[in-house]
């Protein structure tokens, strides 16, 4: 499995000195942007990854938890984010906006909550290049994984082969609950687990492994 990093609960006071050391053993920097309105919480925005931009080549995985993600993709883009991901939840024409995203060359991501089903997103898959899985209800770090999640892991699975999408899964990873989406997820999405390790490189090492 590949590793995306989020830097949700790092110190942003000193937020590269923090990150730096860790480069080498992780495959995305994971940017959470949320505004306060598609979700019960305010992070951080475009500042923010272009000053990440400047210090690393790592792909940056940026997910919009915000209302209507569509007039941004342009400044996202221009920010330095690899790949987008909006939600299916949001209030946006969900298609065009995908769209959007990959006419500027970079990758499109789809996420769902919790409640929302796979099969309300089929039609979408042919446009996406990755599928997050949340399993918390997004907005804040350090939540319980939902084993909920995990079913609908394996049904984007056997949908893979047709779509040619990957599988990313957020909230909750850590040491315990990382075996559960072994054979399900390409992408682990992990934040508080490394953030608040006493070895960050061990532990990103473990939870790849």
């Amino acid at each position: 499995m590949k590793l995306s990093l989020s830097i949700l609960d790092f110190d942003f006071s000193d937020l590269e000195r923090e990150l730096k050391p860790l480069y080498e053993q992780i495959d995305y920097l994971h940017m959470d942007v949320m505004d306060g309105v598609f979700v019960p919480n305010i992070s951080f925005g475009l500042p923010i990854i272009k000053s990440l931009r400047k210090g690393t080549s790592l792909e940056f995985d940026t997910h919009l938890m915000i209302t209507n993600p569509e007039p941004y993709i342009e400044d996202f883009v221009k920010a330095g984010s690899d790949l987008i991901t909006i939600h299916y939840e949001s209030k946006c024409n969900v298609l065009e906006t995908l769209k959007k995203i990959k006419s500027f060359n970079v990758k499109a991501g789809l996420s769902i909550k919790p409640k929302t089903k796979v099969e309300e997103i089929l039609e979408l898959l042919p446009y996406v290049d990755l599928v997050l899985v949340m399993s918390v209800e997004p907005g804040f770090g350090g939540q319980k994984f939902m084993p909920s999640a995990l079913e609908k892991m394996a049904q984007l699975k056997e949908l893979q082969a047709k779509y040619h999408f990957e599988i990313s899964v957020d909230g909750g990873i850590n040491l315990t609950t990382v075996s559960n989406v072994k054979g399900l997820a390409d992408i682990i999405i992990a934040g508080s687990a490394v953030a608040k390790a006493n070895n960050r490189i061990e532990t990103i090492k473990a939870l790849k492994a």
